[in-house]
């Protein structure tokens, strides 16, 4: 049976270090976010708007800092960025949680697909403007939630000359597609940081969350109702394998890995493909600025 995150954590004692969380507004961001408080670490916690993000860090006991970081937009996460290296303070852990899951109807932002848009590219800009917060850390662990649905992703991967969605869209390709790129990017990030600092991607496990809010709603009814329903945890459980990578001593050292259920699992036989690795980065560089 599926722990919960709060019982993995259990001998974890995060005194003095600082931690970043995005989607922090509901589901395991929250969770997440509020379990590494409880175990002592200062939390900087994201979301789509400061209001969001305050209301969440007000209900949180523990050292909680809201900060806006909206993903679809370049301008506000290099806001939050500016507000974080203010506070002149080394991340010791960065979980990217927010994200938006299958869109029904292909949307855009500056052009390119919403869910590669938000899942992967928001957060590859975010993360990456912060190296030297990361890098400045005793034992930096960065810690990217992707899905079981990377797996549904084209077989080439990432289809670089289809970024826009403009020649042919499927939502959940799509969204395998932006999953993929969470595993992709966790995995080169594992490479360019220093020896002391890790990269690693999850599966969260099924979870009753607001991320299907997007789905049209008969195809939420049929899928959760009906199909993934028997298979569904609870949001303390869907939060612990986020929360393991991001703090359990036996992951020391450990880089570049796949988890699920608090477990290193085998990904997307295209996730350990440096050439791709490296062709996504550049890209994601070129989109980012």
């Amino acid at each position: 049976m599926a722990q919960t995150a709060e019982a993995v954590t259990d001998a974890v004692d995060l005194t003095g270090k600082t931690a970043l969380v995005t989607g922090i507004n509901s589901g395991i961001g929250s969770e997440t976010m509020r379990v590494l408080a409880l175990r002592g670490a200062r939390v900087i916690g994201t979301a789509r708007t400061l209001e969001k993000a305050r209301e969440t860090c007000l209900g949180t006991d523990g050292d909680c800092v809201p900060v806006a970081c909206e993903l679809t937009d370049q301008s506000s996460i290099r806001s939050c960025v500016a507000e974080v290296q203010a506070m002149d303070r080394p991340l010791d852990i960065v979980v990217a949680n927010a994200g938006i899951m299958a869109l029904p109807e292909l949307q855009q932002v500056n052009g390119i697909e919403a869910q590669f848009a938000t899942n992967h590219l928001g957060h590859f800009l975010l993360i990456t403007s912060l190296l030297d917060q990361i890098r400045s850390a005793n034992a930096a662990r960065v810690v990217i939630v992707s899905s079981a649905a990377h797996m549904q992703a084209p077989s080439a991967g990432i289809e670089f000359d289809n970024l826009s969605g403009e020649r042919g869209y499927s939502s959940w390709k799509a969204y395998g597609q932006s999953k993929l790129a969470n595993v992709l990017f966790a995995n080169s990030l594992s490479r360019r940081l220093p020896d002391h600092a890790t990269a690693n991607s999850l599966h969260p496990g099924l979870i009753s969350t607001n991320l299907g809010r997007n789905m049209h709603r008969g195809l939420a009814t049929v899928a959760l109702g009906v199909v993934m329903f028997p298979f569904m945890i609870s949001i303390p459980k869907g939060a612990a394998t986020s929360c393991y990578v991001a703090t359990h001593p036996d992951l020391e050292g450990v880089r570049g890995r796949y988890f699920a259920d608090c477990a290193q699992k085998r990904a997307h036989r295209l996730a350990s493909d440096i050439e791709l690795q490296d062709r996504l980065w550049e890209t994601s560089e070129s989109l980012t600025g």
